[in-house]
C-alpha cells in the first residue's frame, strides 16, 4: 500500500488563511505588516526561492520588501543593507537569503540582523530561546515540518525520530524541536560520520532528512511504516528532487513528503506566521 501524501502546498495554503485573517486584524488596527529580504548575488535557486517569498507575502496582506545586492558586495556592504533594514519602521521581519556568494559570512550577516526582526528564527539569540523553551520566532523549516506533523495528526510522543543533518539551518534545530516539551519524541541525531547510517534510519518512526544528497535514502534506510519527511530540495538535470528516493520508499514508507511541494511551501509559510508574531511582540513593546 502506497504513503500517505504529506501535501505541503494544503498545509500553506491553511497556514496563510490564518495569517491573512491576522494581518487584516492588525491593519484594522492601524499597524502596517512589512517583510524584507536580502538578496546577494546571481544566484538562480535563490532568485526564485526569494520571489516566491514575495509572492506568498503579497498574498496575505504582508507588504514585500525586496533588497539585492551584487555578487561583487563586500561584508561591508551586506552588513550596511542589514543595518539598513533593521532601522527601517516598515520592516517587521527580514531574511537574509542565504548562501551567500564564495567569501562573504552567511552566519555573521544573519547575527547581524535585530533579533526582533529575524523571521527566519535564526539568530542566535532566537535560538537559545528555543533552547530554553521561550516563545520567540522558530526557524522556518523545521518549524514547517512540525506544522505539517500536526496537521497530518501525526503522533511524535513516544516516537522515535532520526534527523539526518546537523545545520543550524535544518538538522540541530529540527532535533530540537521533535524533543522539546510537548512534542516528546526521542531523538538521535544522525550525520554524515553517523556508522552504518541505514541501520540507524531504520530505527525511526520518524525519519527527517536534511543532508543535501539526491536519492540517498532508499527503501533499506526505512523501517516499515516510517513517516519520512524529505528536507532535502537538489537541482538535477531531472529538475528538482530530494534527498529520498521517492519511487522506492513510497510504498514502505506510511506517508511521506513530496519534493517539491512538501516541506518547501512550509518553509515559506512559517516565514509568514515568525513575521506576524514579530509585529505582535513589537506592539507589545517586545523589541530588542
Amino acid at each position: 500500500m502506497s504513503a500517505q501524501i504529506l501535501d505541503g502546498r494544503e498545509v500553506a495554503a491553511a497556514v496563510k488563511a490564518r495569517v491573512a485573517e491576522d494581518v487584516a486584524e492588525m491593519a484594522a488596527a492601524g499597524v502596517t505588516i512589512g517583510l524584507a529580504t536580502l538578496l546577494v548575488g546571481d544566484d538562480p535557486a535563490s532568485h526564485v526561492y526569494v520571489s516566491y517569498k514575495h509572492k506568498d507575502a503579497k498574498a496575505v496582506g504582508i507588504v514585500s520588501i525586496d533588497v539585492k545586492l551584487p555578487g561583487s558586495a563586500t561584508q561591508e556592504e551586506v552588513f550596511a543593507a542589514v543595518d539598513d533594514l533593521n532601522a527601517r519602521d516598515d520592516v517587521t521581519g527580514m531574511i537574509v537569503q542565504l548562501p551567500l556568494p564564495d567569501g562573504l559570512d552567511g552566519e555573521a550577516a544573519v547575527e547581524r540582523v535585530l533579533p526582533s526582526k529575524d523571521a527566519d528564527g535564526l539568530h542566535p539569540y532566537n535560538l537559545g530561546k528555543m533552547v530554553l523553551g521561550r516563545p520567540g520566532p522558530l526557524p522556518a523549516t523545521p518549524s514547517g515540518v512540525m506544522t505539517i506533523l500536526s496537521h497530518y495528526g501525526i503522533e511524535t510522543a513516544g516516537r522515535t525520530a532520526v534527523v539526518v543533518g546537523r545545520s543550524f539551518l535544518v538538522g540541530k534545530p529540527m532535533g530540537l524541536l521533535l524533543g522539546a516539551k510537548g512534542a516528546d519524541a526521542t531523538v538521535i541525531q544522525a550525520h554524515s560520520r553517523t556508522p552504518n547510517l541505514a541501520a540507524t534510519c531504520r530505527q525511526a518512526d520518524i525519519l527527517v532528512t536534511a543532508v543535501g544528497r539526491p536519492g540517498l535514502f532508499t527503501s533499506e534506510f526505512v523501517k516499515p511504516g516510517a513517516v519520512v519527511i524529505d528536507v532535502g530540495t537538489n537541482r538535477t538535470d531531472d529538475g528538482l528532487v530530494g534527498d529520498v528516493a521517492f519511487d522506492d520508499v513510497v510504498d514502505v514508507a506510511s506517508a511521506i513528503t513530496p519534493v517539491p511541494g512538501g516541506v518547501g511551501p512550509m518553509t515559506r509559510a512559517s516565514l509568514l506566521t515568525n513575521t506576524v508574531s514579530l509585529a505582535r511582540a513589537a506592539m507589545a513593546g517586545g523589541r530588542n
